[in-house]
């Protein structure tokens, strides 16, 4: 028995209808639930229940040293990590793109400045096990150019 994937995130937000504005209109969140004080969205392509619940601000403050740094969600395609990255951009929240060698990376920030990563892993049969863990400023287009833009991600490592 063993975790095999993260089943949903739950953030505590400053504002809830600012955040939940964000994560619909730039990542296509959609709203799945709403209580008093709380918002529940589901990815654009999930089967999940519910991938992010936001929950209004308690103002708890984490430990000094301890927290969260940031959560990842995975696309299928570099056409969809070039189109993230755009609206990321435009919505001044793209705040760093990193190529990892086996996967490539974009990094943004929420209305709160809660960090998270949009990510895009090289399919396994395009991998040559000579890939190292790199931090390397990401191109994009090369990387499009390199396995097309509508290349399924994560084929073999983290989807069947």
């Amino acid at each position: 028995m063993g975790i095999h994937q993260l089943n949903h995130a739950v953030l505590y937000v400053g504002e809830l209808a600012r955040s939940v504005e964000f994560y619909t209109g730039v990542l296509d969140f959609a709203v799945v639930a709403e209580l008093p004080g709380a918002a529940f969205l589901r990815a654009a392509d999930s089967t999940n229940d519910h991938d992010l619940g936001l929950f209004q601000g308690s103002g708890a403050r984490p430990v000094q040293g301890a927290g969260l740094y940031h959560l990842a969600w995975e696309v299928g395609t570099l056409g969809e990590l070039e189109e993230i990255r755009e609206r990321l951009a435009d919505a001044r929240a793209l705040v760093g793109t990193s190529d990892h060698g086996t996967t490539k990376s974009l990094y943004g920030k929420d209305p709160d400045g809660l960090e998270f990563e949009i990510v895009w892993l090289v399919p396994a049969d395009r991998l040559t096990g000579d890939e190292q863990m790199t931090v390397a400023p990401l191109n994009l287009p090369a990387e499009i150019e390199r396995y097309g833009r509508d290349t399924r991600g994560g084929v073999g490592v983290s989807v069947r």
